[in-house]
């Protein structure tokens, strides 16, 4: 039987590629710098590849790959790599997620430094032949007010740092509960508005996603105090970028130091090449020796473990569980993750527990990769890519939340039945499924009982329960020409209060949910993505 073959096309660290290969149970080839075109044409011999950020492994790559079994991201983000296609080709993608949270708190912590005292322009004017100190007057990090916005690994490490240098932290992260701000000795704010004019120095630490993109715009650029800095060695879109350098030209941002870009490498006309009081440096957030020695071995074994094991650990598209095991237990996975997704939609942001309660034959099952693929579904628009199966706890941890599993004998109507609980103290919100033959289906939302499928955009209803309300609902979003797929009800008494969930072919537009909306017979209305 022949070694499975492994291409790394990424420059890693010779003690990973020297992991890969020992023992000899791999056939190792280490090949930094592919040609996309060369990549395309060898690809088909391999069965794993491990890259960091250059090599973009896109759906034309992997419909190329026909042996490959897994792709290895030596580093935490897989921007590069088409998830989606991987999964549909059954290809596992695994990464490395904790291994460069110091390096990149360590940089941005630098980064806050140099833009207070003007550290690189200082460098630069002096071997210039100048000696002008007038021009480099800096201020103090003590005693300034410094907002994070993102109190995920690395937020928590760069807050560390500031407070040894006399600073003031206010966190923004919608789902940090109270209880570990304050163990962080962090001062939590409800929302952005109320971290922007505070800040003396603002560093982001937060996923892009839909809800993050340039989420410092020019209105909140705007509210900044003058003279206040900013630093980004997250994600490039987290700020606008021509908003930015239209506030560093103006004087009311007095400086900014940024590891990340919309595009890279930034083009020439990107506005901040010409901007005032600017630091750049080339994505340099895990740029250590002692990262990059980390995240080559670590995606080395994890890789060898899939390959040689079918083991599977830091995973970004499946269980980290071996091959007979996930046999059993892939529909209460898929089942699970769907719940996850569809409840933190509807739950309270800061939330302090999620419970799961596993009952009638959900109690026997493996419970602990079913809880964790719940868990990665509910924190997935909170961590975007970052978050899997096996580093949801640990970002559950630094938000603060409580994870309790349960298992019940009484199911019910049902002959097996999970149930996810999220609650921050005051309110509850809960969402329950089983399977109906091999379909899972959403059965309970909020306590109501209600059929629905998990999957594709969903519509939730809550309507006072009158006769025509059915037809009204449906003759409404007709006329908007929004399909409906699948209808159900629950009420909690006749002539109470309704639950209408609507499986839709489309999410309605904004016009349209305004118009439900301002309708006196619906209580509220919003559309779910699963």
């Amino acid at each position: 039987m022949s070694k499975p073959k492994v291409l790394v096309s990424d420059p890693i660290s010779q003690l990973g590629v020297d992991a890969l290969a020992e023992g000899g149970l791999l056939d190792v080839t280490f090949k930094p710098g592919l040609p996309h075109e060369e990549l395309l044409k060898i690809i088909p011999g391999y069965n794993a590849l491990v890259v960091r950020s250059q090599t973009k492994v896109g759906a034309d790559v992997i419909t190329a790959a026909t042996k490959l079994k897994a792709i290895g991201r030596a580093g935490v983000g897989v921007d590069n790599v088409d998830v989606e296609a991987a999964t549909q080709r059954g290809i596992v993608v695994m990464n490395t997620p904790g291994g460069n949270t110091v390096s990149t708190a360590e940089h941005a912590f630098s980064l806050l430094v140099s833009v207070a005292r003007k550290i690189p322009q200082a460098d630069a004017s002096v071997k210039s032949g100048a000696w002008d100190r007038k021009s480099f007057q800096g201020v103090e990090l003590n005693g300034k007010t410094l907002a994070i916005l993102g109190m995920g690994r690395i937020g928590t490490e760069v807050a560390k740092r500031a407070i040894a240098f006399g600073m003031r932290v206010v966190a923004y992260d919608p789902y940090l509960s109270e209880a570990r701000a304050r163990t962080l000795q962090v001062e939590l704010v409800e929302n952005l508005d109320d971290a922007i004019p505070q800040a003396d120095f603002i560093t982001m630490h937060m996923p892009l996603t839909t809800e993050t993109r340039h989420m410092l715009d020019s209105r909140q650029l705007g509210r900044m105090k003058k003279g206040a800095r900013i630093v980004n060695c997250a994600r490039g879109g987290l700020i606008d970028e021509t908003a930015l350098a239209e506030a560093l030209t103006s004087g009311h941002i007095a400086g900014a130091a940024i590891d990340v870009f919309e595009q890279e490498p930034p083009d020439e006309g990107n506005p901040l090449r010409k901007a005032p009081n600017i630091v750049f440096t080339p994505h340099l957030g895990a740029s250590t020796a002692e990262a990059q020695e980390s995240v080559g071995i670590e995606i080395a074994h994890t890789l060898k473990a899939a390959l040689l094991e079918g083991t599977i650990n830091n995973a970004v598209n499946a269980p980290s569980v071996d091959a007979k095991t996930l046999a059993v237990l892939g529909p209460y996975l898929r089942l699970g993750e769907s719940l996850g997704r569809f409840l933190s939609q509807i739950a309270p942001k800061r939330c302090g527990t999620l419970s799961i309660v596993y009952s009638g034959k959900a109690r026997d099952i493996e419970t602990l990769p079913v809880s964790r693929s719940i868990l990665k579904g509910f924190l997935a628009h909170i961590s975007g890519d970052e978050v899997n199966e096996i580093n949801a706890p640990g970002l559950a941890a630094n938000l603060g939340l409580q994870i309790v599993e349960s298992r019940v004998s009484d199911s019910g109507d049902f002959t097996d039945l999970i149930e996810v609980i999220a609650e921050d103290g005051t309110t509850r919100s809960s969402a329950a499924g089983t399977f109906f033959g091999n379909k899972p289906r959403v059965v309970m939302v909020n306590g109501r009982h209600v059929e629905a499928q998990p999957q594709g955009v969903l519509l939730l209803l809550e309507n006072r329960d009158r006769p025509g309300m059915v037809g009204h609902i449906g003759s409404l979003l007709g006329k908007h020409k929004v399909n409906i797929a699948t209808m159900s009800l629950g009420r909690d008494q006749a002539g109470g209060t309704a639950l209408t969930v609507l499986n839709l072919d489309s999410a309605p537009a904004d016009n349209v949910m305004a118009e439900l909306r301002e309708d006196p017979d619906i209580v509220s209305a919003r559309v779910l993505t699963l």
